[in-house]
């Protein structure tokens, strides 16, 4: 019996292979095996980092609320505490945004907070 390869499916796997490394660099876009290395690698780092722009996105929100805070005289961790302990869920992400785009209602989430 004749050896059979499904010549048309072989070729749809490296094209589809080929076009993920579309924009590399040299060989890392034209070389099968180069690019399969490298599209695999890129496949990792994009998995990962999308776990870390969550982390990265909160420390950024932290230390904007540590620096508005700071304005008024109290840092981010006895803050967010008082928050706590009043009660008061706000989360992260709203108190940064306030405190840059909206400095008077973060004031008085502080005030608020302190009394």
């Amino acid at each position: 019996m004749p050896r059979s390869v499904n010549s048309a499916a072989s070729k749809a796997r490296r094209k589809k292979l080929l076009n993920k490394a579309k924009g590399y660099w040299g060989a890392r876009s034209k070389v099968l095996t180069v690019a399969k290395h490298h599209v695999e690698k890129g496949l990792v780092h994009a998995y990962r980092d999308r776990k870390l722009k969550k982390r990265e996105y909160r420390s950024l929100w932290i230390i904007r609320i540590n620096a508005a805070a700071r304005e008024h005289g109290i840092s981010y961790s006895k803050l967010i505490h008082l928050l706590d302990a009043k009660g008061i869920e706000i989360n992260r992400k709203l108190l940064a945004s306030m405190a840059a785009e909206n400095p008077q209602a973060f004031t008085d989430v502080v005030k608020f907070a302190m009394n």
